[in-house]
């Protein structure tokens, strides 16, 4: 029966029971099925409360969607507006506008509240 995470070692020993479940051919509504769908909730909850993660930095944000939907800088220059500004941008040097956040959430999928995290822009 599983319970809540309360301890590291119930955790590691949880992974390896979603990862046993993973590796099989599960049909859909079985006992296994529901099985690893409790646990990665578990292990879901668990991790958020002990190992929290950052939301990444809006730039590395856009070159990491951009590398997941094999898009150059080229393309980004289309959306954000000219070549000079999508250099300035991706090298710190000029902050993201509202236009070109709602844009870049509208046309690659980046949560806004990504791109709007605050970052120092370096000046030349």
């Amino acid at each position: 029966m599983l319970r809540p995470i309360k301890s590291e070692e119930q955790y590691e020993s949880y992974l390896e029971q979603a990862y046993r479940l993973m590796q099989m051919d599960l049909k859909p509504n079985s006992k296994e099925a529901d099985d690893l769908e409790l646990l990665s909730i578990l292990i879901e909850n668990y991790e958020k409360d002990h190992y929290p993660m950052d939301p990444p930095h809006p730039i590395e944000a856009i070159l990491f969607r951009l590398d997941q939907m094999n898009m150059n800088k080229t393309e980004l220059t289309k959306i954000l507006g000219s070549r000079s500004r999508t250099s300035e941008i991706l090298s710190g040097k000029r902050k993201l506008s509202l236009g070109m956040i709602r844009k870049l959430n509208e046309l690659l999928g980046i949560p806004a509240e990504v791109l709007i995290r605050d970052y120092k822009v370096e000046h030349a």
